[in-house]
């Protein structure tokens, strides 16, 4: 059992940490929201909550659960003077690659490691600990730190150098989102010309185009009017724009990716900043 710190306690990050410490290791835990880290070191005994950078510095591993690259780099850079050699910082959120491994590199330079180790799953499957994680960084690392990653996922992928992870990671969300779209649009010309939106569905689901959409979001949060799948369309249209950009990085623009990115993103604002991703649905059949 190691002492990790645990930083970022949000819908996702919660269950997460509460896995960490239902395995047996003492986490030292910091969010935004301090009324939230408060309450989890309640519910949890072994658990101390941040007060200063100085109380990472016993941290054998760091995990940062965060909403983009702009905080991770700023907590990370707050955290940095403390962090002893040998230290590995995982960072778990959902991040722009290149900018992983210039903090990757600023960390190395001091003894610290970085692994990335985007996840993916939602909610339900970080509260059952069997979240899909793609794993970027040196493989060295990447195995001493894979019995933490096995309290949080069950398919844990090593998928080459750091900043592979958060590469792999936008990249499915953009062809997540780009299946979001088009079913969405399918179900709506379809419903126009006559047929029920849930038999577009289920044919679908037996047919070639099944997708994610289609079997785990269609009946379950979009036909229903409940929108609630716990990711927000904010996210998804930042890892839209992740992937687009990756592509532009590398030379091979990608215009189905920046295509979906202007929807989303459209959509988003339109639908302000609390709207659940599925919420697309409802922007698609009024655009």
């Amino acid at each position: 059992m190691s002492r990790i710190g645990f930083i970022g306690l949000g819908m996702m990050g919660r269950p997460m940490a509460h896995l960490l410490h239902a395995a047996g290791h003492s986490l030292v835990i910091q969010d935004a929201n301090q009324e939230v880290a408060t309450r989890f070191a309640a519910e949890h005994a072994t658990t101390l909550v941040a007060g200063a950078a100085r109380d990472f510095a016993d941290c054998d591993a760091i995990i940062t659960m965060l909403p983009n690259s702009d905080i991770v780099d700023t907590v990370v850079h707050g955290l940095q003077p403390q962090l002893r050699r040998g230290a590995c910082v995982i960072e778990m959120s959902s991040a722009d690659p290149n900018r992983t491994r210039a903090l990757a590199a600023r960390l190395q330079a001091q003894g610290v490691a970085l692994i990335d180790a985007p996840v993916s799953g939602g909610v339900k499957k970080a509260v059952a600990g069997t979240l899909a994680i793609m794993v970027g960084g040196d493989a060295q690392v990447f195995a001493q730190h894979k019995p933490v990653l096995e309290c949080l996922g069950k398919a844990i992928s090593y998928v080459g150098p750091v900043g592979a992870g958060h590469a792999l990671k936008a990249l499915n969300n953009y062809v997540s989102a780009a299946a979001l779209l088009a079913t969405a649009e399918a179900i709506h010309v379809g419903a126009a010309f006559g047929i029920e939106a849930a038999t577009i569905v289920d044919v679908i689901n037996a047919s070639t185009g099944k997708n994610n959409t289609t079997e785990n979001k269609a009946h379950q949060f979009m036909l229903n009017g409940a929108f609630n799948s716990g990711f927000s369309l904010a996210l998804q249209a930042k890892d839209v724009g992740i992937a687009a950009a990756l592509g532009t990085s590398v030379s091979l623009p990608m215009e189905l990716a920046q295509k979906v990115h202007a929807m989303t993103a459209d959509a988003s604002q339109a639908l302000g900043p609390t709207a659940d991703h599925t919420e697309l649905y409802k922007f698609v059949g009024h655009s």
